[in-house]
C-alpha cells in the first residue's frame, strides 16, 4: 500500500533523537526533532486540540507557527472544541485563535467536514490529537472525514501519531458492521487498540483512497504500553474523561449511554461510577462481585448528579475502583451489569435499541432481552467477532 510504503520510509529516513527519560517521543517530537523535513516549504492546516502538545508542553500549533520551515494557515477543532472544554454533542462555532491570530474552524458545527473554503490554499493538513482508544469516540472520526476530503482535493495528509491509551494489545467488543455514522464509523471493535496513524492507514485502504498519507511514527512505544507508561503528561482529552482509569472504562461504562443509567456525569468522577434512582446498587454490587471480573473492585455508593441524566436526583449506584490496569475489561462490567439488571427483573431498566447497537456494535439487545444469552455467551461472541479482525489489522500495525 502506497501510504504504508511512504510511511515506512519516512519513519526509516529520520534520526534516532535523544529521548525523554520515559523514551518514548510523540509524533510531534519526532517532526521538530527532523527540523520539519515532512512539511518543509508547505501551507499547512492543523487538525487538533488542547492534547496536541510536545514533550514539553507546548501547543503544536505554537510550535508549527513559530518554524521557518513551513506556513501554518488554518486550525481545525474536533468535538469539544480546541480548548476541549465544551460537553460532549455542544455545538461549536468558528473562532481566531488569539495567540496567532489564525481562523479556527470547527468541524463539530455547521459542518463535520472541512469545506472547500476552509482547504483553500492548503497543502497538508496535519493531524494530531491525543485518541481515548474507543471507537464510539469521535476525535478519530474527524480524521477519517478530513482525510476523504484532503483526497477530494489532492492534499497531502500527515499524521503526528501519539500512543493508543489503552495500549495497542488488548481488544473488547464486536466489530462493528454497519450502520455507520459520526459516532461508529470504522469497521473495528469497541476497543480497538490502534493508534490514530494506524486506524488513518486502515482507513485509506478500506475506502480507496487516493491520498499522500503519511505518519510521524512514534519513537518508544510498544503495543503492551499504557499512557502511564508513556511519560507523558494526561491531558483530559474531554470534560468528562480526567484520568486513563476513566479511558479505560469508556469502552464499556460508556455503553450505558444508550440506556436510561448515568455514568456519572455530573459528579467528581464520571465513567468511575453508574446508578440510577431507580437502581438497587447494592444488590447489583453483589452480583458483580461474584461474577470475579478481574483487574477491578465495585462497591456501593449514593450520589446525586448535578448535571446530565438524573441532574439533582438521589442515586443508587456503583463505584469501580480499578486495581490491574492491564487485566481490566471495561465492557465485561457493562455486559455483566445489563444481564443482571434483566435477570433480577429491574423493571425500570432501559435500554435504546439503536443507540446500543451503535455503541457495543452487535444486537446487544437482541442477546440480552431476546435471547436471554448469560454474559459468558455474550462475551464469547464478541470475541469471535474481534479474532478475525485481530489478525488483519497486523498490516497496518506500525509497532
Amino acid at each position: 500500500m502506497n501510504s504504508r510504503i511512504g510511511c515506512a520510509l519516512l519513519a526509516l529516513a529520520l534520526t534516532v533523537w535523544a529521548r525523554p527519560a520515559a523514551g518514548m517521543l510523540a509524533g510531534v517530537d519526532v517532526l521538530e526533532r527532523s527540523n520539519f523535513a515532512a512539511l518543509q516549504g508547505k501551507r499547512v492546516g492543523i487538525i487538533t486540540n488542547q492534547t496536541g502538545v510536545d514533550w514539553s508542553g507546548r501547543s503544536t500549533v505554537d510550535v508549527l507557527h513559530a518554524s521557518k520551515k513551513l506556513t501554518l494557515v488554518a486550525i481545525f477543532s474536533p468535538e469539544h472544541g480546541f480548548r476541549g472544554n465544551l460537553a460532549d454533542g455542544v455545538v461549536v462555532d468558528n473562532s481566531v485563535d488569539p495567540a496567532t491570530g489564525l481562523p479556527i474552524y470547527s468541524l463539530y458545527g455547521k459542518t463535520k467536514r472541512p469545506t472547500d473554503s476552509m482547504l483553500k490554499g492548503i497543502d497538508v493538513l496535519v493531524f494530531d490529537i491525543q485518541d481515548v482508544g474507543a471507537r464510539f469516540y469521535t476525535f478519530l472520526t474527524t480524521m477519517g472525514y478530513c482525510m476523504e476530503e484532503a483526497s477530494k482535493r489532492g492534499i497531502e495528509f500527515v499524521v503526528l501519531d501519539r500512543p493508543n491509551p489503552l495500549g495497542g494489545a488488548t481488544l473488547e467488543g464486536p466489530v462493528l458492521e454497519g450502520p455507520f455514522d459520526f459516532t461508529g464509523y470504522y469497521p473495528v471493535p469497541v476497543r480497538h487498540g490502534l493508534t490514530a496513524g494506524e486506524m488513518a492507514l486502515l482507513h485509506a485502504e478500506a475506502k480507496g483512497l487516493k491520498l499522500k498519507l503519511s505518519v510521524i511514527a512514534l519513537q518508544g512505544w510498544t503495543r503492551d504500553t499504557l499512557h502511564d507508561g508513556t511519560g507523558y503528561r494526561w491531558i483530559n482529552p474531554s470534560p468528562n474523561i480526567r484520568s486513563l482509569d476513566a479511558a479505560l472504562l469508556y469502552p464499556g461504562i460508556g455503553c450505558f449511554e444508550s440506556t436510561n443509567v448515568s455514568v456519572g456525569r455530573g459528579t467528581d468522577s464520571p465513567f468511575l461510577w453508574f446508578g440510577a434512582p431507580w437502581l438497587d446498587a447494592q444488590r447489583l454490587v453483589r452480583i458483580l462481585k461474584a461474577a470475579a471480573l478481574p483487574g477491578v473492585r465495585f462497591r456501593f455508593e449514593a450520589r446525586t448528579p448535578t448535571a446530565d441524566l438524573y441532574a439533582g436526583q438521589a442515586c443508587q449506584g456503583i463505584s469501580i475502583e480499578i486495581l490491574d490496569r492491564r487485566r481490566l475489561r471495561g465492557l465485561d462490567i457493562f455486559v455483566h451489569a445489563v444481564c443482571a439488571l434483566r435477570d433480577i427483573k429491574a423493571e425500570s431498566f432501559r435500554m435504546e435499541k439503536a443507540g446500543a447497537a451503535l455503541m457495543v456494535g452487535s444486537n446487544i439487545y437482541r442477546a440480552v432481552f431476546s435471547s436471554q444469552d448469560p454474559p459468558k455467551k455474550i462475551l464469547a461472541d464478541f470475541e469471535k467477532s474481534w479474532r478475525p479482525f485481530d489478525a488483519a489489522r497486523k498490516k497496518f500495525l506500525l509497532y
